[in-house]
């Protein structure tokens, strides 16, 4: 069982509740849950952090004491990132008095991993934005030594890709050779690694399936570190993640999946990689057209919007350039 709590005894109790109501702003992308924080952007993520306990990318009782800390710092994007960080470099540190064994180890830097992430999305508006790419990097840094003392560890390679290469962590369930259904599994736009995990790589290995992760361009280490933005041509991406896949022997090339997270879930579906069988994607949550929700936001926002008046008893269409149109 995971040790709970990450502080000195004495700490005041986590201030948990949840909402009287299920109704919430439009906006709210979690409306009717647990109130970790009154802002639903702080909450949306607080959540994934607590959600992550049940595969091991974090534990209760650390999470829940470092929103007590936020919340009594005052949430602010400082005290946010600044708490979640110190909670990874603790976990990346050895405990005091005692020498872990290697599955202590293997999970304090899974947990650290998704506490970095943590920090990481809100680090542009604290104090010190500049150290955006540092602080990536100390997720990164846990999140390889995590797949080092997994047993197998992930084969991990840099796939061709252009004039940058595309890193890969392949998971399998044992290291017996055997060929095995496959799953490629697509970050969002703002996403870790960790994320990855939580959402199926540890599922996938529970039933006896292999599972690839890969950073892309706009994500990861392409985003962070080389620079590299998003390509609306995603079919150049997973292209060659299938062909490095052919060419293992333990992959069935008849049962690929594709699979995609967030803004994946409108990246994954485009491929279609010129190969025989081709894969079975879906997408997950549905987003079909990421553009047009931003926009719809916008334009509901405006002050011109928001004046127009509405006749009782009907319902008003979408302006025709909100509409989303049919895919193909």
């Amino acid at each position: 069982m995971l040790a709970a709590g990450c502080t000195a005894s004495g700490a005041a109790a986590p201030t948990v509740s949840r909402t009287a109501s299920v109704s919430a702003p439009a906006d709210d992308p979690t409306p009717g849950v647990m109130t970790l924080f009154k802002d639903p952007a702080f909450n949306f993520n607080g959540l994934l952090a607590l959600g992550g306990s049940g595969y091991g990318a974090g534990e209760v009782g650390e999470v829940l004491t470092a929103v007590n800390v936020i919340n009594k710092a005052g949430l602010s994007a400082q005290t946010y990132t600044e708490t979640f960080k110190k909670l990874g470099d603790q976990l990346m540190e050895a405990p005091q008095g005692s020498k872990p064994g290697t599955q202590t180890t293997r999970l304090r830097a899974l947990r650290a991993a998704q506490y970095y992430g943590q920090a990481l999305f809100f680090v542009l508006g604290s104090d010190d934005p500049g150290s955006e790419e540092q602080l990536y990097k100390a997720g990164r840094g846990a999140w390889d030594k995590f797949g080092e003392l997994c047993d197998p560890a992930p084969v991990t390679a840099n796939v061709p890709y252009g004039k940058t290469p595309l890193p890969v962590w392949f998971f399998r369930p044992d290291a017996s050779g055997e060929r095995r259904p496959t799953v490629i599994l697509t970050n969002g736009s703002d996403g870790q690694n960790v994320d990855m995990w939580t959402y199926g790589v540890s599922a996938a290995l529970e039933r006896g399936w292999n599972a690839l992760v890969y950073d892309g361009p706009g994500q990861g280490q392409l985003l962070f570190v080389d620079q590299v933005v998003f390509t609306p041509h995603w079919e150049t991406v997973v292209t060659p993640l299938v062909d490095w896949l052919a060419a293992r022997s333990d992959v069935d090339m008849g049962k690929i999946a594709l699979t995609g997270l967030s803004m994946a879930g409108d990246l994954a579906p485009e491929p279609r990689p010129s190969r025989t069988g081709s894969p079975l994607w879906w997408r997950c949550p549905a987003c079909s057209r990421p553009g047009w929700a931003f926009l719809r936001r916008s334009v509901r926002s405006s002050p011109r919007t928001r004046k127009r008046p509405t006749t009782s008893g009907t319902r008003r269409s979408s302006p025709r350039c909100l509409r989303p149109r049919p895919r193909r």
